[in-house]
């Protein structure tokens, strides 16, 4: 059997842990309980037309009430469904590298990090790489709202990534999937430092980041 993608792999880690914890455990995510979360994955992958507001913010009604209904049926349903929506556009292994790593890596941890006494994972090497090729790849929109340069590095390494431009720039350095999380908008990471002018670190940590 092949070895499943980091993106599948994220995704069964992520329904086990739904399981655990039940469908009210909070979240992350602005107040969701896994209930919620699920639902979002749900009508994401398998509800085109509710989907919409995910990308058109004036369309927004249609998710929430996708999600709604959705939410309504058993979760335990519902996560096994979730584990395996079936022939998706999804399923493509370079739709799914490109959609779902950093989506279900990011919403795991929405889960994980969501109750007390959370700990960072350790990652693989191989893993961690993938994540920083995502970071590479969507960093740049990750940071527009803040509006200030912004560079990332890796600890460790003397990698390091440009994401805007320009004299004086924020560096953050971290672990490769804190410096992801981070980019995505999440205050719940550890390990990250923040060098360059104080009101740019200000401005770029107390924007709205992520997609």
């Amino acid at each position: 059997m092949p070895t499943p993608s980091f993106a599948r792999r994220e995704r069964h880690d992520l329904c086990d842990l739904a399981l655990v914890l039940g469908a009210d455990a909070p979240t992350l995510c602005a107040g969701w309980t896994a209930r919620e979360l699920v639902a979002h994955l749900l009508v994401r992958e398998t509800r085109p037309l509710g989907a919409a507001g995910l990308v058109v913010p004036a369309l927004s009604g249609l998710t929430d009430r996708a999600m709604a209904r959705m939410g309504r049926q058993d979760f335990a349903v519902l996560v096994e469904r979730l584990r395996d929506p079936g022939l998706t556009p999804y399923a493509l292994p370079p739709v799914e590298r490109v959609a779902n790593t950093m989506e279900y890596f990011v919403h795991h941890e929405d889960l994980r990090r969501g109750q007390p006494g959370w700990e960072p994972r350790a990652l693989s090497p191989e893993d961690e790489e993938r994540i920083w090729r995502a970071v590479r790849l969507a960093g740049r929109v990750l940071v527009r709202p803040a509006g200030v340069p912004v560079r990332v590095r890796r600890t460790g390494s003397d990698e390091a990534l440009t994401l805007r431009g320009g004299d004086d720039p924020v560096t953050v350095t971290g672990p490769t999937s804190e410096v992801a999380l981070f980019l995505f908008g999440r205050g719940a990471v550890r390990d990250l430092t923040f060098d360059g002018p104080p009101e740019r670190v200000d401005l770029l940590r107390g924007a709205d980041l992520g997609l």
